[in-house]
Order: structure tokens, then sequence, then C-alpha cells
């Protein structure tokens, strides 16, 4: 098993005023020829966004791109005619395919909102842009992985345009898990949400990241009561 260890506090670090972010992965300011991507996941920015700002309508495409709102309410608009809000307890997801314009404000006037960008290289390219959006906690599974994503539409979750699958795990302190990898040569990205836990002998705390390869299981231990994001997904870019 091969093991790549992001503690938190080496993320990159932007401060816009209206938005404070941290990359995981290289991203707009922030550049680590290091830290461009694990396999096809490409960013992980986790942002907070100041009461009722926001991201302007900007372009994407060929990307599959994740929010998980973690506190306050999103407002998310975009040139597909979807005019929706995520909050907590949502997994929201656009395939950008052949290009898509979208904005993303805070909808509170007086707490900031906090949410995960995820963005996922795509195995189809020029796809016609979609959207998609759930709410997970309608179906929560205490000290057990949730699925969240996909590739498969009629699968838990929302889904994407790649062979990845998304797990939220809220596991009680003390409580251990095996995770078993789904598809052959795909690596996972551990990133804690809160808490603390345990992968080997690697210790994780809140935000800390660690992404797993080369094997085809592990166990994770919950060290104190924790959230946990784990994101599968394939380690070869598409070619």
């Amino acid at each position: 098993m091969k093991t790549i260890y992001h503690k938190a506090d080496t993320r990159g670090n932007a401060n816009h005023g209206w938005l404070k972010s941290r990359h995981t992965f290289s991203f707009a300011n922030y550049y680590n020829p290091e830290r461009m991507n694990f396999g096809v996941l490409r960013v992980l920015n986790d942002d907070i966004v100041s009461e009722s700002q926001g991201f302007g309508s900007h372009p994407h495409r060929d990307m599959e791109i994740i929010s998980i709102p973690l506190e306050g309410d999103l407002k998310h608009k975009d040139n597909m005619g979807n005019e929706t809000i995520i909050k907590a307890g949502d997994i929201q997801v656009m395939s950008a395919g052949t290009g898509v314009m979208h904005s993303e404000f805070n909808n509170n006037p007086d707490q900031p909102v906090k949410f995960l960008q995820i963005w996922v290289i795509p195995n189809k390219m020029n796809v016609t842009p979609r959207y998609g959006q759930i709410t997970v906690a309608d179906h929560a599974k205490p000290n057990d992985f949730q699925q969240i994503v996909s590739p498969n539409k009629d699968d838990e979750g929302v889904w994407i345009h790649q062979d990845a699958w998304f797990h939220l795990a809220k596991f009680d302190q003390g409580i251990a898990k095996e995770y078993k990898v789904k598809k052959e040569g795909n690596g996972v990205y551990v990133f804690i949400l809160e808490g603390k836990a345990k992968i080997g002998d690697q210790v994780l705390d809140k935000r800390d990241g660690l992404g797993i390869s080369d094997t085809d299981s592990f166990k994770l231990e919950a060290l104190e009561n924790s959230e946990i994001l784990l994101m599968e997904v394939p380690m070869s870019l598409p070619q």
C-alpha cells in the first residue's frame, strides 16, 4: 500500500476577503508541482464565503464538479435553467461537458457558507452538460460508508462520468471498518471533515488528507467521533 499524507496546514491558502479557501491541490494562484492531483481527483477546495457574497457567473467545461455544503445555504444558478439552494446534507454535481456557465452565492445574510468544491477529470469529453442534486441526509447511515457519488445512474447518490465512488463516513469513537476498493487500480483520497481517525500507523486530524493506492482494501478507525469523506478515483489520467 502506498500513501501520501497532506497535513491540513500545508494546503494552499487564499484570502480574498469575501472568500477564504484552502487548496489541497494546485489551484488559481496556488501552484505546487508535487500537488497537482491525486489520480483524476484534480481539485479539493475547502471554501468559506462571506454573507451574501459569492462567485459571479463563470464558465467550466470537461470537468465533473461536485459541491458538498458543510454549513449554511449555497445558491446555484446556471445557463441550463437551474436555480437551486443546497445546504448541509445535500450533494450537488455538474457535468460541465461542452460548456456551462454558473454562479454560486451565499444565500444567508447573517452567516458564512462553508462548502467543499471538488473537481474530477471525466472519462468522457464533450458530453452534454448536466446538473444533479440529492439530499443524502434523508438516508444517513451512521457508522457505515454512505455512498454519495458513483459512475452509475441507478446507484445511490449522484453519478458522474468517471469510475469513481465517494462515501461519507460518520463514525462514533472506536468504530473501525474496512473499506474495499471497488475497481482494481483505483486509489482513495481520505479527507477528515471532523474529528480524528487512523489508517495503518497514520493518525489524521481535522482537514488532513491521505491518498491511498496500490491496495484493494484498508481499515479506517475513528479515534474520536468523526465525519470523513472518502473519494475513490482512477489513478491513471485519461489519454
